[in-house]
């Protein structure tokens, strides 16, 4: 029995309603039973954990509202918050950036493309927490792509490859600009950029994961510009095969907890003038290696 059907039985044998269940056969879970609006036990916050680990992305059904500083602390529990560089924040509540596209957007508030967030910075998130309160009436799924299973799938040669290379990630590209509509401006942001492994390590799970995307990474350090176009090109492809991904569509009030470490998102803007809006929270992570 592993720790997951462990914490289920637990569980179960407290209130006999909290389990998950596959998304789908290569990632994602949904968890029923469990009300985020509220305090949960610390058995209900080790049953997250685990089944965190294990399905690199939870979906959270059946919830209400998440008032902002339950879902602070609930982050909180993971790790320290991380503060976007960039986007607005919830007044009140710096932890919280607020999800809004709607008639009058230009862009949507996710970049456009599969991406691991703020992957740009020295220590990039550990996770994401994302509850969407205002739904279109179709449109604006999410989609997630599982990092370990693009990396298994690779040749012995090209891993052994890889795992001596490092890439940048940068941000200036996707940040400038992008939220003047909200009043935000360019000297009031941040644009930070990192040199990560291509290949990381998940520190719990000890699994390896690709770790490159299409929004921030730029560049293979110590590749000529066509030999590092060439190959994140390779990469980028390779990652984002429908093979190794799943598409959400969401109900109102879910939530979704999603591991940066080993997973890719991209939230599709297909929805326009409909509106989206949400909060997120955004847990620290640790350098990756």
């Amino acid at each position: 029995m592993n720790l997951l059907e462990e914490y289920m039985n637990q569980l179960k044998s407290i209130d006999n309603k909290i389990i998950v269940k596959p998304y789908s056969p290569n990632l994602g879970g949904v968890v029923t039973g469990i009300d985020l609006s509220k305090e949960i036990s610390n058995s209900e916050l080790d049953f997250i954990k685990d089944a965190f680990n294990q399905y690199q992305v939870l979906f959270f059904q059946n919830q209400s509202e998440i008032p902002p500083n339950l879902q602070v602390k609930l982050g909180k529990s993971f790790g320290p918050l991380h503060v976007h560089p960039a986007a607005p924040t919830m007044e009140g509540h710096p932890e919280i950036f607020e999800i809004h596209t709607h008639k009058n957007s230009k862009i949507s508030n996710g970049t456009e493309n599969f991406h691991s967030d703020v992957s740009c910075d020295e220590y990039p998130p550990l996770g994401t927490m994302l509850q969407l309160h205002i739904l279109p009436e179709c449109g604006g799924d999410t989609m997630f792509v599982n990092m370990y299973a693009a990396y298994e799938t690779l040749s012995k040669p090209m891993k052994e490859f890889l795992g001596s290379l490092n890439a940048w990630h940068e941000s200036e590209h996707i940040y400038k600009g992008r939220y003047s509509e909200r009043g935000v401006s360019d000297k009031d942001i941040l644009c930070p950029s990192a040199l990560h492994p291509i290949i990381r390590t998940h520190p719990e799970t000890k699994k390896k994961a690709l770790f490159v995307n299409r929004s921030f990474t730029t560049r293979i350090e110590g590749l000529l510009k066509n030999e590092s176009d060439s190959l994140l090109k390779f990469l980028f492809d390779h990652s984002e095969q429908i093979d190794f991904q799943i598409r959400y569509r969401w109900n109102k009030n879910d939530m979704a907890f999603w591991d940066n470490r080993c997973a890719l998102h991209k939230a599709i803007w297909d929805y326009h003038p409909m509106e989206r809006k949400g909060r997120r929270v955004t847990i620290k992570g640790d350098r990756p290696n």
